[in-house]
């Protein structure tokens, strides 16, 4: 793997690389678009910030120096840089793949390997087609190359992996491990859990009730004090079968039967059934879910999912502690895997 130049990094001291936001608080037209919120990223670190389209640009347009905030102010190092990756950018595509990477070399006075860039990105069997030629996740591949030629202290990121075919988000993920390696500094915008979870060290939900950490691992103690409650319940209670699933949709009451559902999610406390590309909102918990569900199937893979084992086609390993499982269903939803129920997983299929 591509070591990313270090130069800028020695010269101003290990602890100097951070993005903090103090007190930073946006509103527009009399409403408030999030609230006073404080955070660092620390070199190294992989944060992502959870949120709807209009903070995300409003939030790009404030890092881009175009819009300021109502309240606050971000600060990093003067002398580092900020690039960014954005979810729609036009690329040249009457150039090469090699030729555009010499351009953005020769703008940003880079001392970066162009043929290890393409290497990283796992497109230097690719260097000398035009870009208009390539598929859409070989443009962000691309585009990735650009912004690692760049070679800044500060990554922003925009939904980096939306849309992207699985052997791109693999290399996505490979190329951010080496970024946090390199003590590069990196913040990610997606609207996404699912999406952040995979790659992320830190989540939090950024709305206009303010920054909200997400937790994405059940801490080891508590998880210990809900096998032992379970293992107890399961001696005293009998399972009770429920054929149907209610939820509302629009003040009427729609009832599913399990096989329906290919997995459940719960944000911020509410729960959402997904079913065929759609959501549905439902009044029981994710707890009341798993026990009403597991006679037919269903796994809790994650502190905030639950997925139905019928509709899974693969499990992807993305990092040594990182796993999807992705469905078999039109638009090939993927699904968190958290690591500890990785091995309850291979318990139940039967693998070591």
């Amino acid at each position: 793997m591509f070591l990313y130049n270090r130069t800028k990094i020695d010269r101003i001291g290990v602890f100097y690389m951070s993005l903090k936001f103090i007190q930073a608080e946006k509103q527009m037209n009399d409403a408030i678009l999030f609230q006073e919120f404080n955070l660092t990223i620390n070199e190294s670190e992989i944060v992502s910030l959870c949120t709807n389209v209009n903070v995300r640009e409003q939030l790009l347009f404030i890092l881009l120096g175009e819009i300021k905030l109502s309240k606050g102010k971000i600060e990093y190092p003067a002398e580092q840089n900020l690039g960014f990756y954005f979810l729609r950018e036009g690329e040249y595509e009457r150039l090469r793949v090699k030729e555009s990477l010499q351009f953005f070399h020769r703008i940003h006075q880079s001392d970066q390997s162009i043929e290890e860039v393409l290497q990283t990105v796992q497109l230097d069997a690719k260097k000398n087609k035009k870009i208009k030629e390539l598929t859409y996740s070989e443009k962000k591949r691309v585009q990735l190359a650009h912004i690692l030629i760049q070679n800044p202290a500060i990554y922003i990121m925009e939904e980096p992996d939306q849309n992207l075919d699985m052997e791109s988000k693999k290399i996505f993920i490979n190329v951010l491990k080496e970024l946090s390696l390199s003590h590069k500094t990196i913040l990610i915008l997606t609207g996404q859990i699912e999406s952040a979870l995979a790659y992320s060290d830190k989540i939090y939900r950024l709305d206009e009730n303010g920054l909200h950490p997400i937790q994405t691992e059940l801490d080891t103690e508590e998880d210990s004090n809900i096998k032992v409650e379970n293992e107890f319940e399961e001696k005293i209670v009998q399972p009770i079968r429920f054929e149907k699933i209610p939820t509302r949709v629009n003040e009427k009451i729609v009832l599913f039967d399990p096989p329906e559902i290919d997995y459940i999610e719960s944000i911020e406390g509410q729960t959402f059934l997904h079913i065929k590309g759609e959501s549905f909102p439902c009044t029981f918990t994710l707890n009341d879910l798993e026990k009403r569900l597991n006679h037919f199937g269903f796994f809790r893979c994650h502190r905030s999912y639950i997925v139905n084992l019928q509709k899974v086609r693969e499990v992807i390993t993305w990092t040594r502690n990182s796993f999807s499982l992705v469905l078999d269903d039109s638009i090939k939803s993927s699904v968190p895997l958290s690591k500890t129920k990785m091995g309850d997983l291979k318990g139940m299929l039967g693998l070591k």
